[in-house]
């Protein structure tokens, strides 16, 4: 297909890089810029081997070649997203931020996609929220009062890298208020562990729910249509222990597995945050240029 919307990537490490590489995949997207702070990275090597616009100047590179690009990817920091968001802004760019900075609009884009498209900003929350927020969302659905909802995430180790494990405070907060936002519920709690087994494990998510008369029945029927769209773009999503009840709460768990685009498959965690965000790139990038999906 000819005529592709153009991105730029800020943040060249393992989530920069992950994105480049399932822009090459994407009918709509193209990446034009890859931006970060060393030329020698081995995102950066890659970069310029597709043939991408490379800089090491950070955010004065987005500024300086700001016709290169439409949209463009965040993944530097929830610290740096707070400066550059300001920026994107006046320049007139539609921003998808990696990081939990709780700037942009949350986006989970099995449940809310449409109504981000819209703004200038949307927020891919955290990896635990993309794993868990289509599960509390079909739980908010189903039941009038939803107490409490805690999530659970345990990730490989060596899938946490510097900038996951720098923002670990961040992503609680960020996690707990999407909960809250997304399923409606009056307390929330997020735990992430991290585990260091060998072989690394795939993510793995579970979710507890204490509800009032609690609907498995229509709980299922409404999951079940949200883990199918979840599936529409991130294949790896496995639904491992349906909605039942354990010591009075409902129950969920959910596994994912990434495509080994460039993180290993056990890297789910990454992976799923970077496919809610082409998913939500490409939402936009079909909307903009006036194109049926799939003409």
């Amino acid at each position: 297909m000819n005529g592709k919307i153009k991105v730029a990537i800020i943040g060249s490490g393992n989530i920069g890089t992950d994105l480049l590489k399932k822009t090459v995949r994407s009918p709509i997207l193209e990446c034009t810029l890859f931006v970060g702070r060393n030329l020698e990275s081995p995102g950066m090597k890659i970069a310029r081997e597709l043939g991408v616009h490379v800089s090491d100047k950070k955010i004065d590179a987005m500024i300086d070649n700001a016709h290169m690009y439409d949209i463009v990817f965040d993944a530097t920091s929830a610290s740096d997203h707070a400066r550059h968001a300001e920026i994107f802004k006046r320049l007139g760019k539609f921003v998808i931020d990696m990081t939990p900075s709780k700037i942009g609009e949350m986006c989970v884009p099995a449940v809310n996609l449409s109504e981000c498209l819209v703004l200038d900003n949307v927020n891919m929350v955290t990896c635990g929220g993309q794993a868990s927020l289509p599960v509390a969302y079909a739980i908010g659905q189903t039941h009038q009062r939803v107490e409490y909802i805690e999530v659970v995430s345990s990730i490989a180790s060596k899938s946490a890298g510097p900038a996951t494990r720098s923002n670990l405070d961040e992503y609680i907060e960020t996690t707990e208020e999407a909960i809250r936002k997304f399923s409606r519920c009056l307390r929330a709690k997020a735990i992430i562990n991290l585990n260091p087994a060998e072989p690394c494990i795939d993510m793995q998510t579970t979710i507890y729910a204490k509800v009032q008369e609690p609907d498995l029945e229509a709980l299922t029927k409404t999951l079940n249509r949200t883990i199918t769209n979840m599936q529409s773009y991130v294949p790896g999503y496995q639904l491992v222990l349906p909605p039942t009840i354990e010591d009075g709460r409902i129950v969920v768990m959910v596994k994912v597995q990434g495509l080994g685009d460039y993180l290993p498959k056990y890297a789910g965690n990454l992976d799923i945050i970077n496919c809610a965000a082409i998913a939500a790139a490409e939402e936009y990038a079909y909307k903009t240029a006036g194109i049926e999906k799939g003409a």
